[in-house]
């Protein structure tokens, strides 16, 4: 009824003309490409999964479906009261009846107004309530996935599953279930009742449908191709506009402005020129839409003009039955152009349902063992390749004691990080085992053996907020005075007081308001603030600036204290002042031994050693 019917053209209104346009656009970004098509067998898996994931919001479910169901009774009753005031009311010159119509017709439409009102409101709780839980799902999947999954998965397509994907969804939820379930009850609806106002004329004017179904078919095929080809270049236009604005200051270094520019346009171009293909796609196929309306149209008014004359049905059914064909091509068309959404959407699904029914290698035992206390850490007989590949480490047999400190040291690649990784469980061995106090890590709740052991990276990552914040990430309870302790314990409390908002400075993204050293400062902080037994140190040191590297490592010395450490040492520094030092090359443990005699046998750590040296000489001279 009126302007906010589902009825294409109703009353001159035409209210899905917006909506058919927010489609189109919609659909030139988020077009289905070949290879997301499903097959039939799993298109039917994620929808019933889907469906099974939105019982919780079933209540909402139905209301919207009793709200469109009195909404299509409205649109259906609107031209049924003209009909029934045309004929009982002006041809009979009864003005009771042509009131009475004219009174139901504005009651029918106000009704038609806050069913329609609600049935959006009911299906946007549905569609967003599911998103919501589905982004919660996904984000913490991904949280809890192991390291190997990251180091197979790329970043980008990832941050795409939290994005392009659900966007392709966002936008079924927010129109598409509207128009699915009203195209559906109004084709119905209006086809029961052009038949029960007039068999014949119905089967005449039907003529022009099967030629719609044709040209609705050939639109869903040649506008896959056009909106893929489309999407295909919206990317390769955004790829061209961030490298240029990433990489700028060498751009401007290089004065090559115009290159850049040059380059942009010709993508540009691209993107222009398949915009217009689609848009081709478009042109034949709504202006038929719109022909066979007219067509229709026209035979109905002819025919059933002669049919009049014959008395064989009246003005006010003739009048009634223009009013109503438009509800019959209508939803042809908008069901077409929802073809590519549901698609996309489907396809977005399934990719999401891969990663959220993906194996976690790292994962916590059908029953956890309880970390109390650590113990002395037995590697032995340890073997670890990445995903499918060669092993990196191989035979690794190693104790070490409560309370010792051990550097790895080796040639970059040598698969000393990686031994680290194992220990901290990050990965799981491939081969062997590694027990801390005589209990397998794999026996450990994951969340239990993190308080345990705790790695500080190589570069301290820290996210939007203060310093404080950041800190308090290794125990989201801890106080303030917990915080300030932590600080104390390691002696950098000084550094950042000196800041003019103390710990409550804002790092800003990434920690960019802070040098590297002090992002690094924040990481041992943290784990201080931890306070773990076992503590590995992979390479803490190796990107921190000179302002800040007397302070970072007097800071480290001090979180060693009483406590079991492992130090990949990029460094050699730090292997000095460890109790032993394990040399790793090729995967292999071929040295152990203390600083001082490693150097007096001249073996592997002594060339390391005396590498080192001279290019630390060279820097300082």
């Amino acid at each position: 009824m009126g302007t906010d019917g589902l009825d294409d053209d109703a009353y001159r209104g035409r209210p899905f003309r917006k909506v058919r346009c927010f489609l189109m656009g919609w659909m030139f970004v988020h077009g289905t490409s070949e290879d997301a098509k499903l097959d039939l067998a799993t298109t039917r898996r994620v929808l019933r999964r889907t469906v099974a994931s939105m019982a919780p919001y079933r209540r909402h479910g139905l209301i919207a479906s009793a709200f469109l169901i009195v909404f299509t009774g409205t649109t259906l009753a609107g031209p049924l009261l003209v009909r029934r005031a045309i004929d009982h009311g002006l041809a009979d010159d009864n003005v009771a009846v042509l009131n009475s119509s004219v009174v139901a017709y504005v009651i029918v439409a106000a009704l038609s107004y806050v069913s329609y009102r609600f049935a959006i409101t009911s299906l946007a709780r549905l569609g967003e309530g599911f998103l919501r839980d589905l982004r919660n799902r996904v984000f913490a999947k991904m949280l809890s996935q192991s390291m190997d999954f990251y180091d197979t998965e790329r970043a980008g397509v990832l941050v795409s599953r939290m994005t392009s994907d659900v966007d392709s969804l966002q936008e079924l939820v927010q129109m598409g279930l509207l128009m699915f379930a009203g195209s559906v009850l109004l084709l119905m609806g209006t086809a029961t009742v052009l038949f029960l106002l007039s068999a014949k004329l119905m089967l005449i004017c039907l003529v022009a449908l099967p030629f719609v179904a044709i040209a609705s078919v050939k639109f869903q095929r040649d506008s896959n191709k056009a909106y893929l080809a489309v999407r295909d270049n919206i990317g390769n236009t955004l790829s061209t506009l961030q490298e240029g604005i990433s990489g700028v200051r060498v751009v401007q270094a290089f004065a090559r402005e115009e290159r850049q520019a040059t380059q942009f346009a010709a993508t540009n171009q691209e993107l222009f020129r398949t915009h217009m293909a689609s848009v081709r796609v478009q042109c034949w196929y709504l202006p038929i839409i719109e022909f066979a309306g007219a067509v229709t149209t026209a035979v109905a008014l002819g025919v059933g003009g002669w049919m009049v004359r014959d008395g064989q049905i009246s003005l006010g059914t003739v009048i009634a039955f223009i009013l109503l064909l438009s509800g019959l091509f209508g939803p042809v068309q908008q069901l077409s152009e929802l073809f590519n959404m549901v698609q996309s959407a489907t396809a977005g699904l399934h990719k999401l349902y891969e990663l959220l029914d993906g194996p976690i290698s790292v994962d916590n035992p059908a029953v956890a063992v309880p970390t109390t206390t650590g113990g002395r850490i037995r590697i032995e007989h340890v073997s670890f390749g990445y995903g499918n590949g060669d092993l990196v480490v191989r035979d690794i047999d190693l104790d070490i004691d409560v309370g010792e400190k051990v550097a790895f040291v080796g040639p970059t690649g040598a698969g000393k990080s990686t031994v680290a990784k194992l220990v901290a469980r990050f990965y799981d061995p491939t081969e062997g085992s590694i027990t801390i106090g005589g209990i397998d890590l794999r026996s450990f709740a994951v969340d239990d053996l993190r308080k345990l052991v705790v790695v500080v990276p190589q570069e301290g990552y820290l996210f939007a907020g203060t310093i404080a914040d950041n800190i308090r990430i290794a125990r989201p309870g801890a106080t303030d005075g917990q915080v300030r302790a932590a600080l104390d314990a390691i002696g950098i409390a000084d550094r950042f007081d000196q800041l003019p908002d103390g710990l409550s400075t804002e790092v800003r993204e990434r920690g960019s308001r802070l040098s590297a050293g002090e992002k690094q400062l924040v990481s041992l902080a943290r784990a201080a603030l931890v306070d773990p037994e076992i503590l590995v140190l992979d390479e803490a040191t190796s990107s921190v600036d000179p302002g800040t590297e007397s302070l970072v490592e007097t800071a480290m010395d001090s979180l060693m204290q009483g406590r079991t450490v492992i130090a990949i040492a990029h460094r050699l520094s730090t292997s000095q002042r460890c109790d032993r030092v394990a040399v790793i090359v090729d995967g292999r443990l071929v040295e152990l031994d203390t600083h001082d005699a490693l150097i007096e046998q001249g073996a592997a750590y002594a060339a390391l050693y005396e590498a080192w040296t001279a290019g630390h000489m060279l820097d300082d001279a």
